[in-house]
């Protein structure tokens, strides 16, 4: 193989192995909070909304800087 398509398979990997820690984590959130987070977005609630977004981008942050170390 090329290893220009190498490097694509390995990017594809990586890009799927980080969608699923994000994924992971965002659920283990979700069990480990007491609140719905869930449904109090559903009902409107525009700070459950940021709370969840700082988490998935704190955990983004974390994801991508160990895929790239």
């Amino acid at each position: 193989m090329s290893q220009l398509v190498t490097q694509v398979m390995l990017t594809i990997g990586w890009s799927f192995i980080s969608v699923l820690l994000i994924l992971g984590a965002t659920w283990l959130f979700d069990r480990l909070t007491p609140i719905d987070y869930r449904a109090e977005i559903r009902k409107g609630n525009v700070a459950a909304g940021l709370v969840v977004s700082a988490v998935i981008l704190s955990i983004t942050a974390v994801v991508v800087t160990v895929v790239l170390t």
